[in-house]
């Protein structure tokens, strides 16, 4: 059987990742995943590839499979994922082009099923929603990659009113964002080690003076920075720890889950 140990989950733009991959079809309990899975081989590891809207980015952000997803990665025995995602910016800590490991989450999402749980009480620890471990990894595969804040997740796919923004921001969010929520908890919820790594696109637009944000802009930056992103990613995978221990896989540890953890 096909496996891997290690996961990508591509954003907006990023649609392939690896060489010389097999493609596997993997059945869910929550249907089909985005797209099949790529496996291959990435610095001595095997990583599997997800993008996350589809091969022809056929899933808007509210429409994503998200249980599906995870769970397909996790029952190819996936422990670490990284969830590259383009963001916009919400205050002059950073500028467009820069690369960013948030450390907070605020979901603003408000239609889409949040969680595995269907029954029971299987209460998720999620104070930290991203894995320092893979966190770390990520902030240390390239000199230019910044490290901590907020990113806020709004259900889409419009984008915000500028008093949207502005009150985002003044709650304390550094970026915004579509997707990264209920990916994360999702994987926290099946044992995986899980960090995102965002590539500002944009300044969100309560956050300047003009037009506001344009799909072209978003998408035209984002693909002018793949080669950059895929680099990074690479080195990532390749100086991530053993996750054996780690709190992302050890926190149900004694909690009897009414859910499924496959792999």
């Amino acid at each position: 059987m096909v496996s891997a140990d290690v996961a990508v989950i591509g954003g907006t733009g990023f649609y392939s990742f690896l060489d010389d991959a097999e493609e596997v079809a993997v059945d869910t309990p929550y249907g089909a995943p985005s797209a099949p899975v790529a496996v291959g081989t990435v610095a001595g590891r095997r990583v599997a590839f997800l993008p996350r809207h589809g091969r022809a980015h056929e899933h808007p952000p509210h429409g994503i499979p998200y249980r599906a997803n995870l769970w397909a990665l996790r029952s190819l025995g996936v422990r670490q994922v990284i969830a590259p995602c383009a963001v916009g910016g919400l205050s002059d800590a950073v500028a467009p082009g820069d690369l960013v490991v948030p450390d907070q989450l605020v979901d603003r999402t408000w239609r889409r099923v949040p969680s595995y749980v269907e029954r029971g009480a299987a209460h998720l620890p999620f104070a930290d929603p991203y894995c320092p471990r893979v966190s770390q990894a990520l902030v240390g595969a390239a000199p230019d990659v910044r490290a901590g804040g907020a990113m806020v997740v709004i259900e889409g796919p419009r984008f915000s009113t500028r008093a949207e923004s502005r009150l985002h921001a003044a709650g304390g969010a550094t970026l915004i964002n579509m997707t990264a929520a209920p990916e994360a908890a999702l994987a926290r919820e099946l044992q995986m080690c899980y960090a995102s790594i965002a590539l500002v696109t944009d300044m969100d637009a309560g956050a300047e003076e003009g037009s506001g944000v344009g799909q072209e802009e978003i998408f035209a930056l984002f693909k002018a920075n793949l080669a950059r992103l895929s680099g990074l990613l690479a080195a990532a995978i390749a100086g991530l720890p053993d996750p054996d221990g780690c709190t992302c896989s050890t926190w149900a540890d004694g909690i009897e889950l009414t859910y499924e953890v496959p792999g």
